[in-house]
């Protein structure tokens, strides 16, 4: 490896660790990372002289937020534990501590995938220790204080009844299968953003500025390992753990182990109960149950010594082709589901703790390639244990799967779109269309009529009342009908939904024109655009190259707003929303100076004095541009209360800083 090579693997690496331990939004799996960084370690040995204290392979991924409360310095620091990813590496490292030490033996546990807590208890007046503090790893050092959050997790005991003048335990803050798919089920049904997998919602649970929620999502906690204690816990790991057992707190699952046999038996035993298990875990921990021979065996400054992790190969299963589903997106491309079956079993496939049944097939360029058909076999595992991807052909279909030549919904013609994999639907009258269009319009950063949500809007088209979002302003005119039927609700429902729509009409036009749903200009781009033109009426006649001379406004986003309004039933549609009495005029806002013109601030934390939304709107009046990310092309941030992971990456950058005061002072 070259050492520019190198140089990119590590910001690659840094990527995802930011994506992982901060962000709790990986985009990868986790034997995906741990791949990367095998390489990063392979190439750091063949040339140590590259090796810096800021490589991934020196330090901790994460760093300590500041949404859930202060900082707090750990008393025995929170380190991570070294991976291996073969038999032959762990029976290694055994021969190695035996050899040093013939009479050492081994405690085998789950590796929970979760976020890492360490509890505090001292002594009180009662003989008896008391919670003091739990503190999350952060970057190995330095955490952050959740304990408000802990005192609502049923596991964590907030008395122990031991004898010790104090006591600090580490454990694994999780959340089960059940209290994840019940979280989800909620957001589906509120139309909310679901989580990605248990350990994201778990992390950012642990983190939230309102313990009532902590409270409702359930989080559980296993305890690991005790961080400092009396004399008679750092002898033997696993006595330690009896005792805290005993006390009340859940531990992890762990086996006494004598050797590397009894070592690998106990890995596949675990491996083995993996798809049974209530919760994720993602390897096994291998511990001198000896506490006072671990120190002989130190990992590094970034490695707890005495111990490492096996970390277990993503999840694969064979899987039969069952059925393909073909749909209609709102923009008329199509989307193609392929609905699968174990081989062994005919049920639902078993990935990471889930049943898995239908998976994405992207595009005909995919399905070609990939050799997809109805009756083939393929491997299906989870990438990033998030979402569900084939990985191979096993038994080939007898014919590969060919997308339609028309649209399945509305029987239009279906053309590819150019320099793409696409297939889509031009019919602006298709059906499949027009009930994604119309949520679309209605939804919260669009037109926001509150209440009209999908599933209304499907019942509405469906009894014929719907078939284009001017519709929605016309529904005032059958109230009585709608009443009788139902289908909004009794009086009161449909009275509050169809106000909600009359209220609707004096949003301003950049919001009218996200709705429409046009390519490319999405809620941003949308008030962008308003910013340089009178009004709907004066961007309906736009030439291109206007369009072009708007900041960030290419060829194609110009190509499909003026495709879009020269459409014929669009100009139709837009008629009609002026007629029902839209507001189509952009009002002249008073500009209150050019403090900001030219920068890019982004707003985080808590503010006292205004919302973020306040001071978005304050920037963007003093000649500014808001911005919701940090980068190097940001001007300042203005950092309140509990100002997480953006203000971190600002100090990261040098990107300045100013306060709420500072930020007031600056626009008087």
């Amino acid at each position: 490896m070259r050492e520019n090579q190198y140089q990119e693997l590590i910001k690659k690496i840094n990527y995802h660790m930011d994506l992982y331990y901060n962000q709790d939004q990986p985009q990868i799996s986790d034997y995906e990372y741990d791949m990367l960084m095998q390489e990063l370690k392979k190439a750091e040995k063949e040339h140590p002289e590259w090796v810096t204290k800021d490589s991934p392979s020196q330090k901790i991924g994460g760093v300590a937020k500041r949404e859930a409360g202060v900082k707090v310095t750990h008393d025995v620091p929170m380190l991570s534990i070294e991976d291996v990813f073969d038999e032959e590496d762990l029976l290694a490292w055994v021969d190695k501590v035996q050899a040093m030490h013939p009479q050492a033996i081994f405690s085998v546990e789950t590796k929970i995938d979760g976020l890492s807590a360490t509890l505090r208890y001292s002594q009180r007046e009662d003989g008896k220790l008391h919670l003091d503090l739990c503190e999350t790893r952060g970057d190995g050092m330095v955490g952050e204080n959740v304990t408000a959050n802990a005192l609502v997790i049923p596991d964590v005991k907030q008395v122990l009844d031991l004898p010790y003048p104090s006591l600090q335990v580490r454990g694994e803050v999780y959340m089960d299968h059940q209290a994840f798919e019940q979280f989800n089920e909620a957001q589906e049904a509120q139309g909310k953003k679901t989580a990605a997998n248990p350990r994201n919602l778990a992390a950012g649970t642990l983190r939230q500025l309102d313990p009532s929620i902590t409270r409702e999502r359930g989080l559980r906690i296993f305890i690991f390992n005790v961080q400092q204690g009396p004399e008679e816990l750092m002898v033997s790991h696993q006595k330690s753990m009896e005792v805290i057992e005993k006390s009340g707190l859940p531990v992890a699952f762990h086996r006494s182990c004598k050797n590397g046999q009894e070592v690998i038996d106990c890995i596949h035993q675990i491996a083995q109960m993996r798809s049974e298990l209530d919760y994720d875990i993602d390897g096994a921990v291998v511990k001198i149950d000896q506490i006072s021979y671990r120190e002989d065996f130190p990992g590094s400054s970034k490695y707890t010594p005495g111990h490492i992790a096996y970390k277990y190969p993503p999840e694969e299963r064979v899987v039969v082709m069952d059925q393909i589903q073909v749909d209609v997106g709102r923009t008329g491309k199509l989307t193609f589901t392929g609905i699968v079956s174990d081989r062994e079993t005919g049920k639902p496939a078993r990935l990471c703790g889930t049943n898995v049944s239908r998976v994405t097939l992207h595009n005909q360029d995919y399905i070609r390639q990939m050799k997809i058909g109805i009756g083939g076999s393929y491997k299906l595992f989870k990438s990033g244990e998030i979402i569900p991807k084939l990985n191979g052909c096993v038994e080939e279909p007898a014919e590969i799967f060919t997308a339609p030549d028309k649209c399945p919904v509305c029987g239009a013609p279906l053309v590819w779109e150019e320099d793409t994999a696409d297939i889509k639907c031009i019919s602006s009258t298709c059906p499949a269309q027009c009930a994604r269009t119309i949520a679309y319009f209605a939804s919260l950063n669009c037109m926001n009529i509150v209440g009209l949500g999908q599933t209304l809007v499907d019942s509405l088209i469906k009894e014929g009342y719907l078939h284009s979002y001017a519709d929605i302003y016309g529904l005032k005119n059958h109230r009585q009908e709608l009443i009788e039927k139902g289908i909004i609700g009794k009086e009161k429902n449909t009275d509050k939904i169809l106000a909600a729509i009359e209220e609707s009409k004096k949003n301003s036009p950049d919001k009218l024109l996200a709705g429409l749903g046009i390519r490319n200009v999405g809620v941003r781009t949308a008030k962008d655009i308003m910013k340089h033109f009178s009004g709907i009426q004066e961007l309906m006649g736009a030439k291109e190259e206007t369009l072009q001379g708007i900041s960030d406004i290419g060829q194609v986003t110009a190509r499909c707003i003026i495709e879009f309004f020269q459409e014929e039933e669009n100009q139709k549609i837009m008629g009609e929303l002026e007629a029902y009495g839209l507001n189509m005029q952009v009002e002249e806002e008073e500009v209150n100076s050019q403090v900001f013109l030219g920068k890019t601030l982004v707003v985080t934390g808590t503010l006292s004095q205004m919302s973020r939304k306040e001071a978005v709107e304050l920037i963007e009046k003093n000649g500014g541009k808001a911005s919701s990310s940090v980068s190097k092309k940001t001007s300042m941030v203005l950092a309140g209360e509990a100002a997480g992971s953006k203000l971190d990456k600002a100090i990261q950058l040098n990107v300045p800083v100013i306060s709420e005061e500072e930020f007031l002072e600056m626009i008087r």
